[in-house]
């Protein structure tokens, strides 16, 4: 191969960089029937949506029967009359009215004050924290789905059991041996995998070099790029979804979804919480394409009789301090609602008590609920895994959940 065309290689192989990991075979191109499949868990999937920023939860799920709110924030307070009821004394803003549509059908269930122990405040660490199921003192280099397709999936040779509809891939789909693959669009996956650059590499050898290893690779892209090619023609939704990229890629892992994809987790991200300033408006229009983007999804799963084997998750790294700022916003804080949506949801609504404003930690809310026992309960009884091993420690079940 020549100098150049070995550059195009490897700044071409960067669209495989989400799974870089060795095959153990290299027919699979040829025989897409032979890939081994990750565990079924009695077809039942997982979707997390990752609010990048630190939503503001007190904003989101507004305890608007409380004068403390009201009191410490007096710029950026919702008023009560535009607020969508809940129960528990808590509503919804008021741009949620598809997440309130599908909670008055007892299709979601909200956790308050989420966080961890000795909470940080920074996006990027927090963010780990989440991604990797750490404690707030360890430091992992895996992530809690990317070891769970370690755990469930030790045969597979391919990355498509996880899948997160982005460009980029995030810690959380990161595993010691196994990886998620990153995607917007199967076709234009396909496409690129398919440059006839890749046609026309040499085998690779027993050297273990470089060069092999990238080889292996863009195999296993090409791979799992002409799986998911193939199933993204099964199914083209006709549900009517919001014109954003979230909704787009929502679009997209429901194609897959309903396509028959033996994808058992998809990441879906929707960033620009951070609202340090002028909060109402910016919230207000993200939270608007959460909640019209999650009910078209939804709508769209109903319609292939998928949404009850689908669990979806909603989070973001931190919430905001309860006090507002100089400036109409709010500043980076600790603990945090939660959602799951889902059909097979056996217990819906408001889950556990309102955030307490009256017992803060240096102006933030305390944590009633660690992630971590939410992580637990879906990978014990909703991905039929072993949580305890893929967390690395024991965590509270949440009883009738799911």
């Amino acid at each position: 191969m020549q100098s150049k065309s070995r550059r195009e290689f490897i700044k071409s192989s960067l669209l495989a960089s989400s799974l870089l990991f060795v095959p153990n075979f290299l027919q699979a191109i040829n025989h897409p029937d032979r890939l081994a499949r990750i565990a079924d868990a009695n077809g039942r999937r997982l979707v997390v949506v990752q609010l990048g920023g630190g939503n503001d939860g007190l904003n989101t799920v507004v305890p608007y029967q409380n004068d403390i709110y009201y009191r410490a924030r007096p710029g950026i307070a919702l008023p009560s009359t535009k607020l969508l009821s809940l129960e528990k004394d808590l509503a919804f803003n008021p741009v949620m009215e598809g997440l309130k549509k599908l909670f008055d059908e007892g299709q979601v269930g909200i956790f308050n004050s989420v966080g961890y122990p000795n909470p940080d405040r920074s996006h990027f660490r927090s963010m780990d924290i989440w991604h990797t199921g750490s404690d707030a003192t360890e430091y992992l280099s895996t992530g809690w789905l990317g070891r769970y397709l370690d755990s469930n999936c030790a045969a597979c040779a391919t990355s498509f059991n996880g899948i997160e509809v982005d460009d980029t891939l995030s810690l959380a789909m990161k595993g010691r041996s196994k990886k998620g693959l990153a995607l917007e669009n199967a076709k234009k996956l396909y496409q690129t995998a398919s440059d006839p650059l890749y046609q026309h590499l040499p085998q690779p050898g027993s050297t273990n070099s470089e060069l092999d290893y990238l080889y292996k690779t863009v195999i296993e892209t090409t791979a799992s790029a002409d799986y998911l090619y193939q199933k993204a023609k099964i199914y083209q939704s006709k549900t009517s979804y919001p014109d954003s990229r979230f909704s787009r890629n929502l679009k997209t892992a429901a194609e897959l979804i309903c396509s028959g994809a033996d994808t058992r987790v998809f990441y879906v991200s929707l960033p620009g919480f951070d609202t340090h300033a002028n909060q109402v408006g910016q919230q207000g229009r993200l939270l608007g394409e959460l909640s019209e983007g999650l009910y078209a999804f939804v709508q769209d799963l109903k319609s292939k009789n998928e949404f009850n084997n689908t669990l979806i998750l909603v989070f973001s790294e931190f919430g905001r301090r309860v006090k507002q700022n100089a400036s109409n916003g709010t500043d980076h804080g600790t603990a945090n609602n939660l959602f799951l949506l889902g059909g097979g949801l056996k217990r819906a609504g408001i889950l556990n008590e309102a955030p307490d404003l009256a017992t803060l930690d240096e102006g933030d809310l305390r944590h009633q609920l660690d992630f971590r026992s939410v992580y637990a309960t879906i990978l014990d009884n909703w991905l039929a895994s072993d949580a305890d091993a893929i967390l690395g420690k024991k965590f509270n079940r949440l009883t009738g959940l799911v």
